[in-house]
């Protein structure tokens, strides 16, 4: 004989062989925390088993491997019976890892399960007296054990049984009623054995394997199980055997052990006379199945759980989409509707504190008006007095039948906004989870809310600024047609630095501007302000335009806060013959577009610097002249930089679509070029257009 020594993960194991090395390396190989020796043909093996339904068949294994290697398959049985029992009892009741300790020769096998919960078992007579250390799975262990007993450690215990060759309940004869009318020990280890595999989700058919076997060991006639799932429906059948009847006195009711809000119960037909052994066994199959059904409420929990993740990530996506507060609250039902109810209604709160209502969804569309009616009744308990003190005290509030609904207060930045108003089935159990999703909806619809509101007043501000910065009125001149559009930059949600403006001159004439400040926001609004006012300040104290220019330069260089501005202006005058005198001046800014009445088009003037950069710069002049029926179209870069992917509209697209402009007035011009560059790409404008026509109609 010699011996083998191994070590692995710092755990010394000792195999004693006498066969070979191919026995001891198949003996080693059963698991890596595994101990296994074999000295004068006894077989040992150690394992640690975690808290996992698994477990008991893991150790069953390892016990019919025993055996079978030591040829004490007499056994067999009730080996399998009682460490199924011993270690569904540590895996159940302790909660904790449990250590597996295998002895076995050819003349008894010794088998002890260790866990590290405090703690003793207790063991139950058939007739229901406790007998010292053991639970109902002792009373089996008890029943068909040579000898049995318990090790208490510090950290924990140890029950351990010894089955011995020619144990008599293993050689019972078939039919031979066992003592105290306990079943046979093959039936008990079938009842054990019997795995509770979940297919698709569901316990039915294993779940009527258990119960036929449990039915046929303690000779019951019939058998169901039953479980409410908190889904509205009560307790209903999931496996059946038999007939049950209805005389409780002739049932045997045992609950399963599930968490809430989850509830069932194992309901077996045990006669006038049951089986001493029917409660531990049914208690023992009760357990097993409650152990099934908690594991497939995790599961569902668990996927449930991961579709309100989902559900509530789709909500914030689809509320972050939109910054126009009326399709927000238009939204907001539907997103509800019919996943948390079977109807929603919003509500925005009003100066007074009142709710205002806004939206509303149903599964059927047709109640929707019978439903707003209901909402709106008052009186002393009425609908409407319970939503006003919703939103007055921002909490929760229940709606009596016939409405049978929750207000959720819609509070965002904490500022009351209004209500989020949902009806829920009659017959729906209050479930804590969908309430704290409607609490995540109605915070998430109040932040989309508040963020659309916040959005909707930066939008009137920075439209009653843009309109500040714009003439409210082109003016009416006797042979001068003008003509103007203006197309701020996605959503109108900011001042942009583009402007116009005519401003009267001496001596009839007009002084035509337009011009690009850098930049967007409040900072561009107050230097694109501060440009018109000087503009306008010193045409009316009579500067030529050179002077202007230059005094604008040094304006913005001081003041500029380092923004910049092109600018185009053209003093425009009556000539001889019908004709307009035009004078042009351009710093920075793109040439004009100079369309004759018969529809040719060109570029006109000399390019200047931009104001703002520069202590001097050089603005040139240019006089061009406007026969009848020619116009001269101004712009900025955001009708030439309007792009498509990476191709731009471009001057020279700019130039063939103005020909096509030729007869048209000065407003129809500017109208017609708007939609021309707009056409041009299905984007909206990444930059502020201002367009102003000017066109000689004498």
């Amino acid at each position: 004989m010699s011996l083998l020594t191994v070590v692995r993960g710092g755990a010394r194991s000792i195999i004693t062989r006498a066969g070979g090395e191919t026995r001891a390396s198949r003996l080693a190989s059963w698991h890596s925390s595994v101990d296994t020796a074999d000295v004068s043909a006894t077989v040992v093996r150690r394992v640690r088993l975690p808290a996992d339904r698994r477990a008991p068949g893991a150790a069953r294994e390892i016990v019919r491997a025993a055996l079978a290697e030591v040829e004490l398959t007499e056994v067999m049985n009730e080996a399998l019976l009682l460490t199924t029992e011993l270690t569904t009892n540590g895996v159940v009741h302790a909660g904790t890892d449990i250590d597996l300790e295998v002895v076995a020769d050819r003349e008894e096998l010794t088998v002890t399960v260790t866990d590290f919960a405090e703690g003793l078992p207790t063991r139950i007579t058939p007739n229901g007296v406790e007998i010292a250390e053991g639970g109902r799975g002792m009373l089996l262990v008890d029943h068909f054990a040579t000898s049995w007993g318990t090790t208490h450690y510090p950290h924990g215990k140890g029950v351990w049984f010894r089955l011995t060759r020619g144990r008599p309940p293993s050689a019972e004869p078939s039919g031979a009623v066992p003592p105290f009318g306990a079943p046979s020990a093959a039936a008990l280890a079938a009842l054990a054995n019997s795995e509770l595999r979940l297919v698709d989700g569901g316990i039915g058919p294993a779940a009527d394997r258990l119960l036929t076997r449990l039915c046929g060991a303690i000779a019951a006639t019939g058998g169901l199980v039953r479980l409410d799932e908190a889904d509205g429906g009560g307790l209903r059948p999931v496996a059946g055997y038999g007939a049950v009847g209805v005389d409780p006195a002739r049932l045997l009711t045992v609950p399963l052990q599930v968490s809430w809000p989850w509830r069932g119960e194992l309901v077996l037909s045990v006669g006038d006379t049951p089986s001493a052994y029917a409660r531990p066994l049914a208690e023992l199959v009760a357990e097993r199945l409650g152990l099934a059904l908690e594991n497939e409420r995790l599961r569902r929990t668990d996927l449930r759980r991961q579709a309100w993740l989902t559900f509530l990530a789709e909500v914030s996506e689809l509320l972050a989409q939109s910054l126009d507060i009326e399709l927000t609250l238009a939204l907001i039902p539907r997103l509800v509707v019919p996943r948390l109810g079977q109807w929603c209604a919003i509500y925005s709160a009003d100066e007074w504190g009142d709710p205002k209502y806004a939206a509303a969804a149903h599964v059927d569309e047709d109640l929707v008006g019978g439903l707003v009616e209901q909402l709106h009744q008052v009186g002393r308990d009425g609908p409407m007095t319970r939503l006003r003190d919703a939103v007055r005290t921002g909490l929760q509030t229940a709606l009596p039948p016939p409405v049978d609904g929750l207000a959720v207060p819609l509070v965002a930045r904490g500022q009351r906004l209004g209500l989020l108003v949902v009806g829920r089935p009659a017959n729906l159990r209050r479930d804590g989870e969908e309430f704290a999703i409607i609490d995540d909806v109605a915070r998430r619809a109040a932040l989309a809310i508040d963020n659309a509101r916040i959005h909707a007043e930066r939008t009137r501000v920075a439209q009653t600024l843009q309109k500040s910065l714009l003439p409210p009125a082109l003016p009416t001149v006797d042979g001068i047609g003008f003509g103007a559009e203006y197309v701020p930059t996605l959503g109108d949600a900011e001042v942009g630095g583009d402007f116009y403006d005519l401003v009267p001159m001496p001596a009839g004439r007009w002084l035509v501007v337009i011009g690009d400040v850098s930049g967007k926001g409040v900072q561009a609004a107050t230097v694109t302000g501060l440009v018109r006012d000087v503009i306008r300040v010193l045409v009316r104290d009579g500067r030529p335009v050179p002077d202007i220019m230059a005094r604008i330069n040094e304006t913005l260089v001081e003041r500029g806060s380092g923004r910049y501005c092109t600018l185009a202006m053209a003093a425009v005058g009556r000539g001889g013959q019908g004709q307009l005198d035009v004078i042009l001046h351009l710093a920075g800014h793109d040439r004009p577009v100079l369309v004759g009445a018969d529809g040719k088009a060109s570029f006109v003037g000399t390019p200047g610097t931009a104001l703002g950069l520069l202590p001097q710069v050089k603005s040139p002049n240019m006089s061009v002249s406007l026969a009848p029926g020619d116009t001269m179209i101004f712009y900025t870069d955001g009708v030439t930089e309007r792009r498509r992917g990476t191709e731009l509209f471009g001057i020279e697209r700019l130039r063939a679509a103005a020909g096509t402009f030729a007869g048209l007035s000065a407003a129809a011009v500017a109208t017609r070029l708007r939609a021309t560059a707009l056409a041009f790409s299905p984007e909206p404008p990444r930059d502020d257009i201002a367009i102003l026509a000017l066109r000689n109609e004498a």
